[in-house]
């Protein structure tokens, strides 16, 4: 279950830039799964929800998960672009080029968990 850690780590991420920013409240984070990171985004929402919930900067924000396609360089043809992944019960999936279903690929995006954006709202310095 590393959706756990993951949610952990993503959870450390946002309130440490909350800190880092002198913000009162987290309104939105913006997080980007590749399909080959190997989680799954409804076990993450929900753990990083939980979390969320039981801190008052994060309790209301509002959670986008994306999913972003795996982005490949075929070594056999040339082909660039999003490639083709077989998600059957593989321990790891296969990735095949479009054009010629070569599974010699370089995949170049697709793997990686990121904290895209985060929208805070801080107190007026008006004082």
């Amino acid at each position: 279950m590393h959706e756990f850690a993951m949610a952990q780590g993503i959870f450390n991420t946002v309130m440490d830039t909350a800190e880092a920013n002198d913000a009162i409240e987290v309104t939105e984070m913006v997080i980007e799964i590749g399909r080959l990171a190997m989680l799954n985004p409804e076990q993450l929402k929900f753990m990083l929800g939980v979390m969320c919930e039981g801190e008052e900067k994060t309790k209301n924000a509002e959670m986008i998960i994306n999913t972003v396609d795996v982005e490949i360089k075929c070594y056999n043809c040339g082909y660039e672009g999003t490639g083709n992944v077989d998600d059957s019960d593989h321990y790891a999936p296969m990735v095949l080029c479009p054009e010629c279903e070569s599974h010699r690929v370089q995949v170049v995006n697709g793997k990686d968990i990121t904290v895209r954006s985060i929208s805070i709202e801080k107190e007026d310095d008006e004082n």
